[in-house]
C-alpha cells in the first residue's frame, strides 16, 4: 500500500465510525473499504501503527493544506459562492487517562485536577465546516498562538469570501486575537474577560433599561485596556442577583459585583445591542459542531503516547468530518439560501446513506450495488451520486454540477 492507500484507509474508517486503529480489524476484509483502496484486505493493525508513527509532524499542517485545496475544489464544483461568512472559533477539553506527551493539569470543569489536551478549533457557521485547528496541551492559549491559528484560518478561506464575521468567547480574549482580526480585515465580538480597570469602568458607566434583551440594563462605553493600542466599542449586559443565593456557575464570561451579574464584550461592529448579542449568541451551534467532531468523527481517541501521532490522527479525524460536511453541500436542494441549509451530523448520515441492507454484484466485468426496494432515501442518494459522478475539472477549474449558486 502506498502512503496516499494508508491515509485514505484510516480517514474512511474514521468516517465510517472506527475511531481506533484496533477497530480496523472490523473491516479489513470490506468488499466496499477494499474496493476503494484497490487492495485484497487490510494490512494488520500493527502495521498502521508503524505507519501513523512513521510521519512526521509537519505532515499534521500538510493534512490542513489538503484540506484547504479541497475546500476550493468542493466549493467549485458545488457552485457555493459565500461572500459573507462567519467564523467561530472555541476550545474543547480532552480529559487523558494514560501518560500522553503534553498532558497538563489545567482548565477541565468535568474532570478537575485530571491531564488534558485543550485543541482549538473554527468553524464556519454557514456551511459547517472546520476550517482549521489544531491539537494543543492542556495549558491555556497564549496570545501569539490564538493570532497564528486565526492568520492560518483566514489563509485557509476560499477566493469568494470578501466579509469575514468572527465570534469568540472569552478564552480568546487578548490584544494578539484583535490585532490578527484587524490584520485579516474581520468584523468580531469577543467575551470580554474580568478585570480590576473593566469592571471600574462598567460601576461608572451610564446604565439603561434594556427591554431588546433578557437584561436588566445595558451599557456601552469606547475602553482601552492596558497593553492595547486603541480603544475600542465594549457593551455590557447586568443582571440583578437574586436574594436567595445562586448556583456556582461554570460560564466564566459571567463575572459576578457585589450586586449585579455581567456580561461584557468587545467589538468592532457598530450594529445596535440587541443584534449583536443575537448574532453573539448563535456561536452556540460551535459547541454541538465540537462534540460531534469529538463522538462521532473520532476527535477525542488520541491512539498514542506521542505528540506527533495525535496530532496528524487529530488532522485525520477533522478530515474525516469535513467529508461529510462536503457532501451535505452536494447534496442541498438547487433553490436551498443558506438559512436553510441542514446540517445532518455523521452519526445520522451513516444511519441515512451508509449502513444500508444492500448487495454487491459483479457481471462481465462490472461491480455494482444494488439496494432494497423499502430504502427510502433511494431517491436522495441516486441524486447525490449522479452530481458527484458529474464532478469533473476543466482547464485546472472544477465545473458545478449545481445550476443555482448557494450564496450568502
Amino acid at each position: 500500500m502506498t502512503i496516499y492507500q494508508f491515509l485514505l484507509g484510516m480517514v474512511l474508517a474514521l468516517y465510517v465510525g472506527f475511531s481506533r486503529l484496533s477497530h480496523l480489524r472490523f473491516v479489513a476484509q470490506d468488499p466496499m473499504l477494499t474496493g476503494v483502496l484497490q487492495v485484497s484486505e487490510l494490512p494488520p493493525q500493527c502495521t498502521f501503527w508503524r505507519f501513523l508513527a512513521s510521519l512526521h509532524l509537519q505532515v499534521a499542517k500538510q493534512l490542513l493544506t489538503v484540506q484547504r485545496i479541497l475546500r476550493q475544489r468542493v466549493w467549485e464544483a458545488a457552485n457555493v459562492q459565500l461572500d459573507t461568512v462567519t467564523l467561530d472559533t472555541d476550545t474543547t477539553v480532552h480529559t487523558l487517562y494514560g501518560k500522553q506527551m503534553g498532558g497538563r493539569k489545567s482548565y477541565n470543569p468535568k474532570n478537575r485536577g485530571k491531564k488534558s489536551y485543550q485543541p482549538i478549533l473554527t468553524f464556519l457557521a454557514e456551511s459547517r465546516e472546520y476550517m482549521g485547528g489544531e491539537l494543543h496541551n492542556g495549558d491555556r492559549l497564549t496570545g501569539r498562538q490564538i493570532a497564528r491559528h486565526l492568520e492560518s484560518v483566514f489563509a485557509a478561506l476560499p477566493r469568494s469570501v470578501s466579509t469575514i464575521l468572527a465570534r469568540a468567547d472569552a478564552g480568546f480574549y487578548c490584544y494578539d486575537a484583535v490585532e490578527a482580526y484587524e490584520k485579516g480585515k474581520a468584523w468580531f465580538i469577543i467575551v470580554a474577560r474580568k478585570t480590576e480597570r473593566l469592571l471600574e469602568e462598567l460601576q461608572n458607566a451610564r446604565w439603561k433599561a434594556s427591554p431588546e434583551t433578557d437584561a436588566d440594563e445595558q451599557c456601552e462605553f469606547w475602553y482601552q485596556p492596558t497593553g492595547w493600542s486603541q480603544g475600542y466599542r465594549f457593551i455590557a449586559l447586568r443582571y440583578k442577583k437574586k436574594e436567595k443565593s445562586e448556583p456556582e456557575r461554570e460560564q466564566y464570561q459571567l463575572f459576578d459585583s457585589p450586586e449585579y451579574r455581567y456580561r461584557v464584550f468587545v467589538t468592532n461592529l457598530q450594529e445596535p445591542m440587541d443584534r449583536l448579542l443575537g448574532f453573539y449568541n448563535q456561536r452556540a451551534g460551535a459547541e454541538n459542531l465540537i462534540k460531534e467532531a469529538n463522538n462521532d468523527a473520532g476527535l477525542a481517541a488520541h491512539p498514542s503516547g506521542r505528540w506527533g501521532m495525535n496530532c496528524v490522527h487529530f488532522q485525520l479525524a477533522m478530515l474525516a468530518y469535513n467529508l461529510n460536511c462536503w457532501l451535505l453541500l452536494f447534496q442541498r436542494e438547487e433553490q436551498a439560501q443558506v438559512e436553510q441549509l441542514q446540517h445532518t451530523t455523521l452519526a445520522i448520515a451513516r444511519l441515512r446513506f451508509l449502513f444500508l441492507a444492500a448487495k454487491i454484484w459483479r457481471h462481465a466485468g462490472r461491480v455494482g450495488i444494488s439496494y432494497s426496494d423499502q430504502y427510502a432515501e433511494r431517491g436522495l442518494f441516486q441524486r447525490l451520486m449522479d452530481r458527484l459522478r458529474k464532478v469533473d475539472p476543466s482547464e485546472g477549474r472544477f465545473l458545478p454540477v449545481l445550476a443555482t449558486a448557494l450564496r450568502s
